[in-house]
């Protein structure tokens, strides 16, 4: 499956790219895989991936948890909270 990876704030700094397109493997069925395979890249993604417990997403627009399925899914975006005043 192909699928488009957009990342935002420090996630996109600590990795160095604002967005890229991966192919998964098929095993890869849920943001939380998704996260572990990415920080399994190493570098800058392990780094940015290290407390995915800190990390929100998006799949297709729409605000999900670390559970939620990307199966079909045609952009995933990774961000940390969103805090503002």
């Amino acid at each position: 499956m192909t699928l488009t990876i957009l990342y935002f704030a420090w996630v996109r700094e600590r990795i160095g790219q604002a967005e890229e397109s991966v192919v998964l493997p098929p095993e890869v069925t849920t943001v939380a895989q998704l996260v572990r395979w990415l920080a399994a890249r190493g570098g800058g993604y392990a780094e940015a991936m290290a407390e995915p417990e800190r990390l929100r997403a998006a799949v297709d627009q729409n605000f999900v948890g670390p559970e939620a399925s990307i199966i079909g899914a045609r952009e995933v975006a990774i961000f940390p909270p969103v805090t503002g005043g």
